[in-house]
């Protein structure tokens, strides 16, 4: 991997949103060594407890991919692809972290930099995403990591920095910024068990959507993802939201779709769109990432039709393992819906550091609503010119 920038830490961390005890040396060469003063006489000797950090630019570098796919929890987020999303759409800064010990791979840690007028400036791993844990190869020592990070988060001025998973490489004692009850699907075991196991109540609404003579079909190309954009746009505002950017949309669809990490299923009466979904994979897992229909057209199940024909045109591709994304604790239909397909359930957690108060923080679900009803009142096209503006500062 190209590398843009190196630095060594040294030392073996005791972080849990302390205080550090640090103190940094400039040693023979052109590396900066950070030593923990209790540690230093046990640790400055051993190489093998000496910490590479490096950043990678993903916008350039190749190899990042192949290595990070190599990880069993690896997801498109982890790809460049997904930061070129976001940098294309957004205008904010990839910074790709690698991580070593001794010449061995410790943990890659996919983050985009953010500065907002609004927000302040923050790292985020990854934003738009539904789960970006850090992928960690070499598990020893893991809160070298975190550390490492809160330092790299002082230098470059950021407010906070946010991790999507992680949790296994954090002190039991830190808490969880936000949670979400997460669904995942097994494909391996063929489509006829994958019917087999669904809902009674999902596979009535199948049923009925094909007798409904509403038909499903795989798109790959821009005009696919157009139709679903008009969906989304008023599905996003029956939901008090507004819609993102059209350029998001298709900056997905060129580095997602047209890499052939990804497809659009939409569901039609005739030739009248009633409802799509846009499906992410990578390796062997996947991703349902966004669904929108027709409110009007809801009784004929055309969102469940295609969350069938999303199931098995993934199987078919190879993917083994189906993430329906993140849903809030307090969605209850929607978390129906995803269980309905035979997955299972878990809570998974956010992780978020304010550099500036030096701790962990809690309470990011506690969101105000009062947004929605505004939303649901306003004309598409001033819904579409708020995402635009909106966006840019969220995550």
């Amino acid at each position: 991997m190209s590398a843009l920038a190196t630095e060594n830490v040294l030392g073996r961390s005791q972080f849990a949103g302390g205080q550090s005890d640090v103190t940094y040396s400039r040693e023979p060469g052109t590396k900066l060594v950070e030593r923990r003063n209790d540690y230093e006489a046990n640790v400055a000797s051993s190489f093998s407890d000496t910490l590479e950090v490096t950043a990678i630019d993903p916008l350039a570098d190749s190899a990042w991919d192949s290595v990070a796919v190599s990880h069993s929890e690896s997801n498109v987020f982890h790809r460049t692809s997904w930061a070129k999303v976001i940098c294309a759409t957004y205008g904010h800064k990839p910074l790709y972290l690698e991580f070593r010990r001794g010449g061995k791979l410790v943990a890659l840690l996919p983050m985009v930099e953010m500065a907002s007028r609004l927000t302040g400036k923050r790292a985020v791993c990854m934003p738009f995403s539904d789960f970006c844990p850090p992928l960690v190869f070499d598990a020893q020592r893991p809160e070298a990591i975190v550390e490492a990070l809160l330092r790299k988060g002082r230098e470059r001025k950021w407010r906070s920095f946010e991790l999507r998973g992680g949790k296994n490489m954090l002190p039991e004692s830190v808490p969880a910024a936000e949670q979400y009850y997460r669904h995942r699907l097994n494909l391996a075991v063929g489509v006829e068990k994958l019917f087999a196991g669904l809902s009674s109540a999902a596979r009535r609404a199948v049923r009925k959507a094909e007798k409904s003579a509403v038909t499903a079909e795989v798109g790959e190309n821009w005009d696919a993802m157009r139709e679903f954009y008009r969906l989304h746009m008023r599905t996003r505002r029956k939901h008090g939201l507004p819609p993102q950017p059209l350029s998001f949309f298709r900056n997905i669809h060129r580095e997602i779709i047209q890499k052939g990490l990804g497809f659009v299923v939409l569901a039609r009466v005739a030739t009248r769109p009633i409802a799509g979904a846009v499906f992410f994979h990578s390796g062997r897992s996947a991703l349902y990432k966004f669904g929108a229909s027709d409110k009007s057209a809801s009784k004929l199940r055309g969102s469940n039709l295609v969350m069938w024909q999303g199931i098995q045109e993934l199987a078919k591709r190879g993917s083994v393992t189906l993430d329906f994304g993140r849903t809030d604790l307090h969605q209850s239909g929607l978390r129906d819906f995803k269980l309905s397909w035979g997955a299972t359930e878990e809570i998974a957690d956010y992780f978020k550091f304010s550099v500036q108060t030096n701790k962990w923080l809690t309470g990011g679900n506690q969101k105000s609503k009062l947004h929605e009803g505004i939303f649901r009142r306003l004309p598409l096209v001033v819904n579409r010119l708020a995402g635009r503006l909106i966006y840019p500062h969220l995550d």
